[in-house]
C-alpha cells in the first residue's frame, strides 16, 4: 500500500517492487530496483527516507523518520546494494552502500554506518554510534567486532543481485506489486 501524507507522495523508481502487502507512506523516495517485501512499514511521516537502488527492504522490517519533538533527529538515508534482513528495525540516520542489516537487527536514531559493514543477526546499533566501513558489529549492545572477512565482503557484493532479479520475477506476476 502507497500513501499520501501531509502532503507528501512516495516517489518509487518504476523498476523498484513495493509488495501489495507492505505500506510505503509520506516523504518517501525508493530507487531504481530496489524492493520492499511483505509486510515492511517504510514511514516518512516525520522525516524523508531516501533508499538508494538494488536495495532490499525484507519482509516486516519497519524504517521510521524523524522526530518532532527531537531536532537532532533528522532524515534517514539507505544507500545502494542494501539489504535489510527480515524483521530489522531502523531509526539510523545514515546506512551506507552494500551494507548488510542482519535479520531482527535494530538501529536506533541518529546511527551512522559506513560501506560494506554488517550487523550481525539480533544486533542493536545503539543511539548516536557511528560505524566505519567494513565494519562487522555484534551483540546489544552492539560492538564493533573487527573488519568484514572476504567471503562477507563477498556476500554483501553478491545479496543484492539476488533480491534484483527476485523482485523482477515478483513484478511479472500480476498482483503482487501494490502498483498493479
Amino acid at each position: 500500500m502507497i500513501r499520501s501524507f501531509n502532503g507528501k507522495t512516495p516517489k518509487i523508481a518504476e523498476s523498484a517492487f513495493i509488495s501489495e502487502a507492505a505500506y510505503v507512506i509520506g516523504d518517501v523516495e525508493i530507487g531504481e530496483n530496489s524492493s520492499v517485501w511483505p509486510g515492511a512499514v517504510i514511514r516518512g511521516d516525520m522525516g524523508k527516507i531516501t533508499i538508494g537502488k538494488n536495495t532490499a527492504i525484507e519482509d516486516n522490517c519497519v524504517i521510521h523518520s524523524g522526530s518532532p519533538k527531537i531536532p537532532w533527529i533528522e532524515d534517514i538515508t539507505i544507500g545502494d546494494n542494501v539489504i535489510f534482513g527480515h524483521g530489522a528495525i531502523s531509526n539510523g540516520k545514515s546506512i551506507g552502500n552494500n551494507v548488510i542489516v542482519g535479520i531482527g537487527s535494530t538501529i536506533l536514531h541518529d546511527v551512522e554506518i559506513g560501506d560494506y559493514s554488517i550487523l550481525a543477526a539480533g544486533c542493536v546499533a545503539t543511539e548516536k554510534m557511528k560505524i566505519p566501513e567494513r565494519s562487522f558489529v555484534v551483540g546489544v549492545p552492539g560492538k564493533i567486532k573487527g573488519k568484514i572477512s572476504d567471503e562477507q565482503y563477498w556476500w554483501s557484493q553478491y545479496s543484492p543481485k539476488i533480491y534484483v532479479e527476485t523482485a523482477q520475477l515478483a513484478k511479472k506476476e500480476k498482483g503482487l506489486d501494490s502498483r498493479d
